[in-house]
C-alpha cells in the first residue's frame, strides 16, 4: 500500500480502484479490516509482502516518518500501480493506518530484539552504566508507589486498597491501618504516597486514592481525593483532606483514568494528577476537575496565581487543562520544570512538558485510535494546544516516573526513569534545551511496572507486579 519501490499488477490496481470508488462492501471503520480490503491482495496478511515486498522493514524511498506515510496513502504512486486512497477513505482513517502500521512494524522489530531482562542477583551492562539487579521486597501485589521516609524506612502503596511499612527491606507482616474506604474497582485504588518537603520535621504523609462516595440515587460513585496524616505505630492517624472534588463531580465508582500522581515543587506547592475519567470531553472544561494537573498549598489552600482563579465558574485549583489520564508527574532537580507521562488511547501516549495555564489538546488532538481499530480523529496539531516533548506509537502504557539525583550511577544524574505498564519496560529519557534527546529501554519484560524511584542510598527502585527490584551500581 505504501513504498514507492512496490509495484502493483494492474488487475490488483483495477480490483482494488473498483473497491474504493463503488464497492458496496464498504469497510466497518476498523482500521485492520480497511488494511484486508485495501492493501493485503499486494502487501501480504501481516504485512510481510506478497505482489509488493515486505513494510515491517526499514526500507522506504519515499520515507518512513509518519507524515510520509500518510502522503502516500493518500496521494499514491499510480505511475507504480498503487492507487491514491485519499478520496477513497476519510483522513482521520488515514491517520488510523498510519498507526497501524506503525504498531505492526514496532511489533515485528520487538520479536527480533533482544531486550534485556535480568534475572535476580545479575549484573547487567547498560548504555552508559552497569547495574546489579535484585529482589529487595517480595511478596507485594500490583505496588503503586513507593516514599523513602529515612535511609532505612519506606512505605509502600498497593492499587489494591493497602499501604505497608517497609523497614531495611523487610514489608510489615501487617498493612498500615487506618486508612479510609476507597473504591478499588477497574482502575480505582490507592495509589501515589509523598512526603511533605519537611517530612523530618512535620510528620506529614501525603496519599492519592479513589474516593467512594453515595450519589443522590444511591449509587456508588468516585474521584480522585488526596489526603494527609502522620504514621503512628502502625495506623495513619490525624487525617486531613487537601483535594476533595465537589460531590456533583463524582462519577460511577470503578472505570478508568483516575491519575493519582503527587509532586512537589522547590517552592512546597502540592500539584497533583486527575484523570478524565472516561469522560473525554471534561479534559477541556475548566469547570470539571478531572483531565487536568491541579496545584494546591501544601494544606489545600488555593494559590492566588493559579491560571484560572479569577474565571467564572472555573475551577481554582486547576494548573493545566487537556489531559487524558497522567500516571506519571516529577519536577527537574534543576531546571525546576515539571514533566507529566500520560495514556494516551491506542497510541499516542505522552510525555509532556506542563506549564501554566497550557491546554495539552486531549480529545480534541491526539496521536492515537481507539482500542477497536477505528478512527478518532486526523488532528495532531490545533493552535492554543500544547505538543508533546515525546510520544509513543504504539503505546507503552507509561506511570511512575523520577529524574535520577543520587551518586551510585552519575551518567543517569538528572535524567528521567519511566516505568511503562503495556511497554513492562523501564526507560531512561535523557532531556536536553526541551526536547528528547535519548531514550533507552534499561530492562523489559519482566511484569508491568508501576513505579520508579531513587531511593537515598543512590539505587534505583522499580515496581513490578509482585516484588520491588533494586538497581544498584555493578562492582
Amino acid at each position: 500500500m505504501l513504498p514507492t519501490r512496490h509495484v502493483l499488477t494492474a488487475a490488483a490496481f483495477a480490483s482494488l480502484s473498483t473497491f474504493a470508488f463503488g464497492q458496496a462492501d464498504r469497510p466497518t471503520g476498523k482500521i485492520n479490516e480497511i488494511y484486508t480490503q485495501l492493501c493485503a491482495n499486494c502487501h501480504g496478511k501481516n504485512l510481510e509482502g506478497g505482489q509488493a515486498q515486505s513494510m515491517l522493514d526499514e526500507v522506504w524511498v519515499a520515507g518512513g516518518d509518519e507524515e510520509s506515510l500518510a502522503k502516500s496513502i493518500r496521494q499514491g504512486f499510480p505511475d507504480k500501480g498503487m492507487p491514491a486512497w485519499g478520496a477513497a477513505i476519510p483522513e482521520k482513517e488515514i491517520r488510523a493506518m498510519v498507526i497501524y502500521l506503525l504498531e505492526q512494524r514496532a511489533k515485528a522489530k520487538r520479536e527480533q530484539t533482544d531486550f534485556l531482562k535480568p534475572l535476580p542477583a545479575s549484573t547487567v551492562n547498560s548504555q552508559l552504566h552497569g547495574y546489579r539487579f535484585d529482589t529487595w521486597v517480595e511478596g507485594v501485589k500490583e505496588p503503586y508507589s513507593l516514599a523513602f521516609l529515612s535511609d532505612r524506612l519506606a512505605i509502600m502503596t498497593e492499587k489494591t486498597g493497602n499501604a505497608y511499612v517497609v523497614e531495611n527491606g523487610q514489608r510489615a507482616e501487617k498493612p498500615i491501618s487506618g486508612l479510609p474506604a476507597m473504591d478499588t474497582k477497574g482502575q480505582a485504588g490507592l495509589y501515589d504516597v509523598v512526603p511533605h518537603p519537611n517530612y523530618a520535621r512535620n510528620g506529614w504523609l501525603y496519599l492519592a486514592y479513589s474516593d467512594l462516595q453515595k450519589n443522590a440515587q444511591d449509587e456508588d460513585v468516585s474521584m480522585t481525593r488526596i489526603i494527609r496524616g502522620k504514621l503512628k505505630d502502625g495506623a495513619f492517624v490525624d487525617q486531613q483532606t487537601v483535594y476533595q472534588a465537589k460531590p456533583e463531580h463524582y462519577i460511577k465508582a470503578g472505570g478508568v483514568h483516575f491519575g493519582g500522581r503527587i509532586a512537589f515543587d522547590k517552592q512546597g506547592y502540592l500539584f497533583f494528577t486527575i484523570g478524565e475519567r472516561g469522560q473525554r470531553d471534561h479534559a477541556q472544561s475548566v469547570e470539571r476537575p478531572n483531565g487536568k494537573v491541579h496545584r494546591i498549598h501544601d494544606d489545600g489552600r488555593i494559590p492566588a496565581d493559579n491560571p484560572f482563579v479569577k474565571t467564572p465558574k472555573a475551577l481554582p485549583t486547576i494548573w493545566s487543562l487537556g489531559h487524558r489520564n497522567p500516571q506519571g508527574l516529577a519536577f527537574h532537580p534543576v531546571t525546576g520544570q515539571l514533566f507529566d507521562a500520560e495514556h494516551g488511547p491506542r497510541g499516542g501516549d505522552e510525555l509532556n512538558l506542563v506549564e501554566k495555564g497550557r491546554n495539552y489538546g486531549w480529545p480534541v488532538i491526539t496521536y492515537g485510535m481507539e482500542y477497536n481499530g477505528t478512527a478518532i480523529t486526523d488532528i495532531t496539531h490545533k493552535e492554543g494546544m500544547e505538543q508533546p516533548l515525546a510520544y509513543w506509537v504504539p503505546s507503552i502504557a507509561p506511570c511512575g516516573m523520577n529524574f535520577y539525583t543520587g551518586k551510585q550511577f552519575p551518567k543517569w544524574q538528572n535524567q528521567l526513569f519511566l516505568a511503562a505498564l503495556a511497554g513492562q519496560e523501564l526507560r531512561r529519557i535523557e532531556i536536553k534545551d526541551g526536547k528528547v534527546v535519548t531514550q533507552e529501554v534499561i530492562f523489559k519484560n519482566l511484569g508491568r511496572i508501576r513505579h520508579v524511584v531513587a531511593g537515598p542510598d543512590g539505587a534505583l527502585y522499580a515496581l513490578l507486579p509482585t516484588r520491588i527490584a533494586r538497581l544498584s551500581v555493578a562492582k
